[in-house]
């Protein structure tokens, strides 16, 4: 899987099934266009619903609920495991991402290219670009994405300086991880399922689909969203701990909070310095 937005990957494999044939007739309405789909509210995982099927019933001449249990059948057997897919009436296709799947995304974020050269590293993968007509508001709100963005910085130094975690520092603006973090665990599950940490992750992933999916970026609030990202920074930095006990007997998980420091950061420097035009401090 390379690295791309979520949104982005789901799009593209509900678009291949949608030649998926329900009674003869081949369930091809909007294919090439844009597939209706957005990510579901928090629930501790990563949802996608898309009400393509009942956008083609009226045309297809057929129930929307046997339109979207055609193309999520169709889905299931040609994602490589990647999704569980489920359809809901009146016609929804739900499709949620696999433990692996998204340690798989978290992995590309955070792996520095000398680990996995045949991956580009976001943003670079994407061409994102400062609105040059956005007005800032709230320099409030600046300075406390700056602050998340910093904290973020140096808690991530200090790690590699106490051998935490393998660092690649050749960018002094950017840390990226020199090995492989252990995601999951024995049982291929996703270690990260504390509340707090499920939630900045839920917030890591819009912000990244807002910045990579062009047809919805420019009705971003850019401000909101790099708080909103700031903010569940905070709460998961209250209460899941890196340091001290975390650190001793479950270094695996210490590693993964710092993962998701490393993708918080990579993120907020994209917000702050590509979409609000402003300086990303490593120090404030």
């Amino acid at each position: 899987m390379g690295c791309t937005s979520i949104k982005r990957l789901v799009n593209g494999y509900l678009a291949s099934s949608l030649g998926v044939s329900t009674n003869n007739e081949e369930v091809t309405g909007i294919k090439g266009r844009n597939i209706p789909l957005y990510q579901g509210g928090y629930n501790q995982k990563i949802l996608y619903i898309s009400g393509v099927a009942m956008r083609i019933s009226k045309s297809q001449n057929s129930p929307a609920m046997k339109i979207a249990e055609a193309i999520a059948g169709h889905l299931s057997q040609n994602s490589n495991s990647l999704f569980n897919v489920q359809v809901v009436s009146p016609g929804w296709i739900y499709v949620e991402l696999m433990d692996s799947t998204l340690a798989d995304w978290l992995h590309c974020f955070t792996v520095n290219r000398n680990e996995n050269s045949d991956l580009e590293q976001f943003p670079l993968k994407e061409k994102i670009t400062c609105d040059p007509h956005y007005q800032l508001t709230n320099s409030l709100t600046i300075f406390n994405i700056q602050y998340a963005y910093s904290r973020c910085f140096s808690l991530l130094r200090l790690a590699h300086q106490e051998r935490l975690i393998e660092l690649d520092i050749t960018d002094v603006k950017i840390f990226l991880s020199a090995k492989a973090i252990p995601w999951l665990n024995s049982g291929q599950k996703l270690r990260l399922n504390h509340p707090d940490e499920s939630f900045l992750i839920h917030q890591l992933v819009k912000v990244v689909d807002n910045l990579v999916c062009t047809d919805s970026g420019s009705s971003i609030n850019w401000e909101k969203a790099g708080i909103n990202l700031s903010q569940a920074f905070e709460r998961f930095w209250s209460s899941c701990r890196i340091w001290g006990e975390v650190k001793i007997h479950s270094p695996e998980l210490a590693q993964g909070r710092l993962g998701l420091l490393i993708l918080t950061q990579l993120v907020l420097r994209s917000v702050l310095e590509d979409k609000l035009g402003i300086v990303a401090p490593v120090e404030l």
